[in-house]
């Protein structure tokens, strides 16, 4: 059989039509592939993504109390403290953390003949990961949370006492006094005086301990419409109190916990004072001022 002649340039023809399918697969391959980056994270994601927050770093925890509010808050029964002692007590313990620019605390503790106080201090830095979510907003979510567990009634229900100022704290504390039950015997006591004397008694039978019935069976007992959990209004960004008296074995203890939040970082601050005698309560009102003051002042002190 006689062969067909060989045509060079149709060879040519078809391989270049073969060339010109292959190039046009590979480019919508690659077309493809960018769109799925675009939506991904690509360039016009990110113009649109959320605004970061405001914090990148945090402070060092134990330094940020002024040593003053530290002495006002961790008082004794009228000891007097050596050096050692008082920097054992006011420089704090460091919480150990793996990465101090995300969470940082400190606690202080001073125990006395007649009791012990406690102050914890926890901060966090909220990142979101979703460039649809701000900082801000994962931060307001995971203070929601907190706010719901520890069933705060939710917006404006704050008390018309002030958060940070001393000489109105002590004007609300004589007024709180007055209206709670059974503490006419402490009405004459303010904070400013405890704090200039250091003789405030941690649960002690006088001064801020008040006379109890039965603390497990009333665990609200001393607190007002003032001094219940509610909501603070004029503290960072939102801001809530919670008050929990805790009775156990070795004595009875009123938790006072303030929670805040200001951009993306949320402070937990933590007040108890423990008594060892379960019929004298842990004064609420004394707690409660000395631990708004203190969250005004770390708040301040963050926004600078």
């Amino acid at each position: 059989m006689p062969r067909k002649p060989f045509v060079p340039g149709a060879a040519l023809v078809v391989a270049a039509a073969l060339a010109a399918g292959l190039t046009a697969c590979t480019g919508g391959s690659g077309s493809d592939g960018e769109e799925g980056d675009a939506k991904s994270g690509g360039t016009s994601t990110s113009s649109q993504a959320a605004e970061p927050g405001r914090y990148q770093t945090l402070p060092e925890a134990c330094g940020l109390p002024a040593r003053s509010s530290l002495r006002g808050m961790l008082p004794g029964d009228g000891q007097q403290l050596s050096r050692d002692e008082a920097k054992k007590i006011y420089d704090g313990q460091p919480d150990i953390t793996y990465d101090t620019d995300r969470r940082v605390g400190c606690r202080w503790t001073r125990e006395t003949t007649a009791g012990t106080r406690h102050l914890s201090l926890d901060i966090q830095r909220v990142v979101s990961y979703n460039a649809a979510v701000s900082d801000d907003s994962k931060a307001q979510g995971i203070y929601d949370t907190k706010a719901a567990d520890a069933k705060i009634p939710s917006g404006g229900n704050s008390s018309p006492s002030p958060v940070a100022p001393s000489p109105s704290a002590t004007k609300d504390t004589s007024k709180g006094k007055a209206g709670d039950k059974g503490k006419g015997a402490g009405t004459g006591t303010t904070n400013s005086s405890t704090d200039e004397k250091g003789k405030a008694p941690s649960g002690s039978p006088s001064g801020s301990s008040t006379p109890a019935t039965d603390p497990s069976t009333d665990p609200s007992a001393g607190l007002s419409d003032s001094t219940a959990p509610r909501a603070l209004d004029d503290l960072g960004d939102a801001a809530f109190l919670n008050d929990k008296l805790v009775t156990a074995d070795s004595g009875v203890h009123r938790d006072v916990t303030v929670v805040f939040r200001t951009s993306n970082v949320i402070v937990t601050l933590t007040y108890d004072q423990w008594s060892t005698d379960k019929t004298m309560l842990p004064e609420s009102q004394e707690l409660q001022d000395k631990a708004r003051s203190l969250a005004g002042e770390l708040s301040e002190s963050l926004s600078e």
